[in-house]
């Protein structure tokens, strides 16, 4: 199944391609066709949504451009796209085998950062079989972006990383944020973009450096204290050869737990001053959902209000066209936690779970307040970094 990630599917659900809730896995040698209207332009994402077939590669970028006519509020010379993504040596039947077994083997740190499908490796490392492991092969060779001195170019940055959250810079130069998953943003300044996975930026860069040089282009895993080596790319200034390394060493990016600088760029994303569509005053309902790390008969699983999900054998679109209501249970998920005598800040006091693939049932043009909030996981000190998206559907960051 593919998901197009930020496509809203008015009318056509059946085509968001969510394995379980709106359709049936495609199974090998058959053939799903996916046919949907794309209502508004942006930058958006692809991505298979069947176990981890998204982290062994079935992913890319979707550019949807102004009809014919119209006019953005931004003006640049070029359009490109750099996808980034983390990759590991072990495979993700390896990986999803060790997340469902008993003892939880956990994945580890991912072993290289891509930009647009290159990375970096020292293949040099202990335990690395070197019959397998060539630094030199062209395939090797870093991501190149080949620029004209002086124009200005539109990049359109995504993440579809497994587990990392990252910054990118390019050395030297200003980046200004313009876009932000689809929407137009009043334009603000970074040095370092932080994005997280599913997540699209469009920055404005403008070739204004020295021309007589190359430059680094550096993303670093933010958020975990991570051993994954910086990926690398070249800004290359036309003529020099795309090859040429720049003359100076790669940036070394941001503190991986230096937390201010992104909130400031989280604060700072706001609607563009023409492109603004007003919040409601109120909301009809409220739902706190509490992230939390759990046990289920000792299996490692993931809860929201203590509840880890199970994905049910009919799709949820499927079981409520045709009232097929026995197939999955019928007693909603708890909107909220006990917020009174849960501790956030500790692990929890019963860090046991219970299982449901229930699921929210919401009435039609009412608007819906949701909280979201984490907690610390089964290890003391530590709470991960995780990104919500919501498919389907615009919302409003309130606070």
């Amino acid at each position: 199944a593919i998901h197009w990630h930020g496509i809203r599917q008015i009318g056509t659900p059946w085509a968001d391609g969510t394995e379980g809730i709106t359709q049936c896995p495609v199974v090998p040698a058959d053939t799903f066709i996916y046919k949907f209207v794309v209502d508004r332009p942006g930058t958006y994402l692809y991505h298979a949504h069947y176990g981890m077939q998204r982290q062994a590669g079935l992913q890319g970028m979707i550019k949807v451009l102004v009809p014919n006519g119209v006019v953005e509020p931004f003006s640049y010379d070029h359009d490109r796209n750099i996808l980034l993504t983390d990759w590991y040596h072990k495979s993700t039947y390896e990986q999803a085998t060790g997340l469902a077994s008993l003892p939880f083997v956990w994945v580890g740190e991912p072993q290289s950062i891509l930009i647009h499908g290159r990375g970096r490796f020292n293949c040099s490392a202990p335990s690395t079989d070197a019959t397998l492991c060539n630094a030199t092969h062209p395939q090797c060779t870093p991501y190149t972006m080949t620029v004209v001195p002086g124009k200005t170019y539109r990049l359109r940055i995504g993440s579809l990383t497994a587990l990392a959250a990252l910054s990118f810079e390019i050395e030297g130069h200003n980046m200004t944020v313009i876009e932000a998953d689809g929407h137009y943003v009043e334009p603000f300044v970074v040095q370092n973009l932080f994005i997280y996975s599913g997540e699209t930026y469009s920055v404005l860069i403008k070739a204004d450096q020295d021309p007589t040089r190359n430059y680094w282009a550096s993303t670093k895993v933010v958020s975990r204290n991570s051993t994954t080596p910086n990926g690398l790319g070249i800004f290359n200034y036309y003529p020099n050869h795309p090859r040429r390394r720049p003359p100076t060493i790669p940036p070394v990016g941001p503190r991986w737990d230096d937390v201010a600088p992104r909130v400031d760029q989280s604060v700072a994303i706001k609607s563009h001053k023409d492109y603004i569509h007003v919040p409601p005053q109120t909301s009809d309902r409220v739902i706190v959902m509490l992230n939390t790390q759990n046990r289920v008969n000792g299996f490692m699983r993931w809860s929201v209000n203590n509840v880890s999900f199970n994905m049910p054998h009919t799709p949820y679109l499927i079981a409520l066209k045709h009232n097929l209501l026995h197939t999955f249970e019928q007693t909603a998920p708890p909107d909220n936690y006990d917020h009174e005598n849960y501790d956030i800040f500790n692990v929890a006091k019963n860090v046991n779970a219970t299982t449901s693939n229930s699921i929210y049932r919401l009435k039609f043009n009412t608007t819906v307040d949701i909280i979201l909030q984490n907690a610390n996981t089964i290890n003391p000190n530590n709470s991960e970094t995780h990104p919500w998206h919501l498919h389907g559907h615009d919302f409003w960051v309130m606070g």
